[in-house]
């Protein structure tokens, strides 16, 4: 065994009064892991020491309203391939996606139909859906979670005093027969921050910010897994190549100009109008 070697095995072996085994596990993977990667790149002193100026400036970073650690896992595709470990949805249910970085504050409740565009000033939209089981029925009750950027890329919580608090986001609860309609503006296309370590990461390896334009869902009913996930705008940039990896094909859907006086009339819009459908289908508990 050679001196390297050693350490690693000794490291492993001083978790061997671990109490918990999944503990066990998960930390003999995480130091055989570390040193092999240290191993096999022959990884200097000084790289160690700039890795942990790293990791100490992206702690540095995270506030209340500001999860860098989450972004810079969302841009290494870890958050992304955890989603995929985990996520086993047969076919026909609503995939999954990451979480990112903004789900910081509680999300008002609003009634179905409210405006979560408090600002106004992006291309109103309609989003509607109906929440099912597997099994094709609806699910009454169910709740949407729902937060989205505003028209020029930023969450409300990047803009305080800018953006009303709220703006962008509503809590909403499906009818007796799981369906769900809000109002907002369509999305846009967005960098994600690049002001902090993640960003200097990002400008270090010649990779670009962006996320393609969407909104984020988590919905939830009684007797079902709960999902997290996106709707993505079909025809937008960056589809192909989200700085996160987030996209799925069956995310991506049509916000497609709708001229109808009396569907707009039922929305409660202006007509012409744009308008996405996003049904969700939850995998049981």
């Amino acid at each position: 065994m050679t001196t390297e070697d050693a350490v690693t095995t000794e490291a492993v072996e001083s978790l061997r009064g671990t109490d918990d085994p999944r503990l066990r596990e998960l930390l003999s993977g995480l130091i055989r892991h570390l040193h092999a990667f240290a191993s096999e790149t022959r990884l200097t002193r000084d790289e160690w020491e700039a890795a942990i100026a790293f990791l100490t400036a992206t702690g540095q970073t995270c506030t209340d309203t500001r999860q860098e650690f989450i972004l810079l896992s969302d841009v290494l595709g870890l958050s992304m391939l955890v989603e995929k470990i985990n996520g086993h949805s047969a076919p026909g249910r609503t995939e999954s996606t990451v979480l990112g970085p903004f789900h910081m504050t509680e999300s008002p409740v609003r009634e179905l139909g409210a405006d979560i565009d408090l600002v106004g000033t992006g291309e109103p939209c309609v989003v509607s859906g109906v929440v099912r089981a597997a099994d094709g029925t609806p699910l009454p009750g169910a709740v949407l979670d729902v937060w989205q950027a505003d028209p020029h890329g930023f969450y409300d919580v990047q803009q305080p005093g800018v953006q009303p608090a709220g703006n962008g986001r509503g809590l909403f609860t499906a009818d007796a027969e799981g369906r769900f309609w809000f109002r907002t503006c369509v999305p846009s296309a967005y960098p994600i921050p690049t002001d902090g370590p993640v960003g200097d990461l990002l400008k270090a390896t010649g990779r670009h910010p962006y996320r393609p334009a969407h909104i984020h869902f988590i919905v939830s009913a009684d007797g079902h897994e709960p999902v997290t996930t996106h709707i993505f705008v079909a025809g937008g940039a960056y589809l192909d190549s989200d700085a996160v990896f987030a996209v799925k094909r069956s995310l991506v859907k049509d916000f497609a100009p709708t001229d109808d006086p009396a569907l707009a009339a039922e929305f409660e819009v202006a007509n012409p109008f744009r308008h996405a459908r996003f049904d969700l289908v939850l995998d049981p508990s």
